[in-house]
């Protein structure tokens, strides 16, 4: 539903005109039906304001990190084109996974859906509850072999290129879907 001023109502308000930035996102589940939930934050990711869904990689299933005695997760990534700057994205992709039923009872609990930025263009962020690149993706399977699907050569603000980084980790347990 779209609000006056064209935003969707409950959706956090694009400031001022900023200038088209590219943005990966991680998308992942565990609950439910996660490849039904990933499906469907896609589709909430492109219906979001001043934004465009320009790529997203194929489904992976794969085990939880760090040994978690839970069910395995579906990942993805997806490429966006937004003016919507980084504090406002990540608010917007709370909204997404709440309306997905996200609770957060722990850390790495189990959940319907978890949506992360992991690059905003070549910017870095160090805020409070915002940490751009994303402080974990050089150790992940699950957002390094995605993203080297649709961007192998994008670069990693002092680490280096995806196609690159994805050699140091483990993705024997990288199922694509």
């Amino acid at each position: 539903m779209k609000a006056e001023g064209g935003r969707r109502k409950g959706s956090t308000p694009v400031t001022g005109h900023r200038s088209l930035v590219t943005a990966f996102i991680a998308l992942g589940s565990n609950l439910g039906d996660p490849a039904t939930q990933i499906r469907s934050a896609l589709r909430a990711l492109a219906a979001l304001p001043e934004t465009r869904l320009m790529r997203q990689s194929s489904l992976y299933r794969n085990p939880p990190a760090g040994g978690l005695h839970q069910p395995e997760f579906v990942n993805a990534v997806a490429k966006i084109a937004t003016r919507i700057g980084p504090r406002e994205l990540l608010d917007c992709l709370l909204e997404i996974e709440r309306g997905q039923g996200r609770v957060r009872d722990y850390p790495n609990a189990p959940r319907t859906l978890d949506l992360d930025i992991v690059l905003y263009g070549d910017q870095v962020v160090r805020d409070p509850g915002l940490i751009i690149p994303h402080p974990r993706m050089l150790e992940r399977a699950f957002v390094l072999v995605p993203l080297a699907e649709i961007a192998p050569g994008v670069v990693v603000p002092g680490s280096g290129r995806v196609a690159d980084l994805l050699r140091n980790v483990n993705a024997s347990g990288m199922i694509r879907l």
